[in-house]
């Protein structure tokens, strides 16, 4: 299995490099990833980029709850954008959280419709749109292939920045970070 790089690292701000062909090291890294993925707990892990685990290269997965199976995106692309709901100007405030960063969570604004153009594990190209939790998953790992890290989208929209922490019941207690 593979490790979560935690920020700050190089390989978390930099932008990833098309993937050229899908050969026996790209499908195990694409192994190592969903182990990674799967074994992330407390938080529970729905999406990781490679960066993530130290290869700037663009692949990501997804599995947005726990019965999902996992999804995994190589060279994608966001080829529209739509907004459904008209909140908050364009986008939908959505609390996000980072394997990355552990404990800190932010509200991020992002489109609630995408449009991706991406290959699969097997080379298979696919055009879909995404709604909902799974295209807010997309559009965060997406910004982890070109280096930006979710604080600052977050700083960008002039939101808010929390950090977790377990209260003695063993809940979670999120706290405002002042920037």
């Amino acid at each position: 299995m593979l490790d979560i790089i935690k920020a700050p690292s190089p390989v978390l701000s930099g932008n990833s490099k098309d993937v050229a062909r899908i050969d026996k090291s790209v499908t195990n890294l694409i192994e190592g990833m969903k182990a990674a993925l799967l074994s992330a707990y407390d938080p529970v892990g729905v999406g990781l980029a490679a960066p993530q685990v130290g290869k700037a290269l663009k692949i990501f997965i997804a599995k947005p709850s726990q019965k999902s199976k996992i999804s995994v995106f190589i060279n994608p692309v966001i080829t529209k954008e739509e907004n459904l709901l008209n909140i908050d100007s364009e986008k939908a405030v959505k609390l996000e959280g980072c394997l990355s960063l552990p404990n800190i969570w932010g509200e991020v604004k992002r489109f609630d419709l995408i449009h991706v153009d991406f290959m699969d594990e097997h080379g298979q190209k696919h055009s879909q749109k995404f709604t909902g939790f799974m295209s807010v998953i997309i559009q965060h790992e997406l910004d982890h292939l070109n280096g930006v890290l979710f604080p600052k989208r977050v700083l960008e929209q002039k939101g808010a920045l929390y950090e977790s922490h377990k209260n003695q019941k063993g809940e979670d207690v999120f706290e405002e970070i002042k920037v």
